[in-house]
């Protein structure tokens, strides 16, 4: 039987300082609020979807230790399956927000899903890092994400194309990422220059919404107000999650850019990604009053 959604891109235990005061420079020492661990990278995009009521797989390996048995537990609460653990030690992601930024420190062993494990899920669509476009089974829908590791990875040389027979359905990249793998001065220079990577290009802008080429088009999507934001930490990988959900509900490129730039922006109001995670409820009733345009009923199961 297959899945809706398979997420192969990499899982982490994030420990996130919350309320940090300011990034300690050498030798300094700066004080937290609170010390929260939470299910971070591909486990954000499986929670966040399967709170918007698709079925999630998750599809990265985590180790067989505590931060594993932890990471899975909390993605079992969510109705998440995980179907890889093996590897003596889960990726570990120290997360440290500050005035609407965030920084990281990371131990990644390096395990990764393999092709076949990925095909025996016969997903309808796969969630997929820049490095793993070759996992990606026969014509499965594939949404493409690039971290900064990707972005330095490729940089002035961006894959040509992840369409075609791998199912291209979206690239997303922020807009760092979009100019450090273009070597262009501006994201929509950057957004154009990528084109041809996939059938939709999207460059997030942070606060600024996020623009994507569609055709030979670009559309945009402004941003939305939530406040001062108070940890950004996983809002790309929801806003990954929404686009699947409102493409899965039929929704036209414009639309989906919309319904994720919101989802994304409600993120961030709560500590760690997975605790940003909306409903589907609450992302329609945001949706509705701020005049987003209507979704098809939910394909039944």
């Amino acid at each position: 039987m297959s899945v809706e959604l398979a997420v192969a891109t990499p899982a982490f235990l994030d420990l996130t300082f919350v309320g940090l005061e300011q990034m300690p420079g050498p030798g300094e020492e700066r004080f937290a609020v609170d010390l929260v661990s939470s299910p971070g990278g591909g486990a954000i995009t499986a929670i966040g979807a399967a709170r918007l009521g698709l079925e999630a797989v998750l599809a990265a390996p985590l180790g067989e230790d505590a931060e594993g048995d932890y990471v899975c537990a909390a993605l079992e609460r969510e109705g998440v399956r995980v179907v890889s653990r093996r590897g003596a030690r889960t990726p570990t992601t120290v997360v440290m927000p500050v005035d609407g930024e965030r920084s990281f420190v990371t131990y990644d062993p390096g395990v990764r899903t393999s092709a076949a494990e990925l095909a025996a899920l016969a997903p309808q669509a796969v969630a997929v890092s820049l490095d793993q476009l070759a996992l990606v089974p026969a014509g499965a829908r594939a949404y493409v994400t690039c971290g900064d590791d990707d972005a330095r990875a490729y940089a002035g040389r961006p894959p040509s194309a992840l369409g075609g027979a791998r199912g291209g359905r979206a690239l997303f990249v922020n807009r760092r990422e979009a100019l450090v793998l273009t070597g262009c001065a501006t994201p929509e220079a950057a957004a154009e220059r990528l084109a041809g990577c996939a059938e939709v290009v999207v460059v997030t802008l942070g606060a600024d919404g996020a623009l994507a080429t569609v055709d030979g088009c670009t559309i945009h999507a402004p941003g939305v107000d939530v406040g001062r934001p108070v940890d950004t930490t996983g809002a790309g990988d929801l806003f990954c999650a929404a686009y699947a959900w409102a493409d899965v509900r039929g929704a036209e490129p414009a639309a989906r850019l919309q319904w994720a730039v919101l989802y994304a922006a409600l993120s961030v109001t709560e500590p760690t990604g997975a605790g940003g995670a909306s409903s589907a409820a609450r992302l329609i009733e945001e949706g509705t009053r701020r005049g987003l345009p209507a979704l098809a009923a939910a394909p039944s199961s």
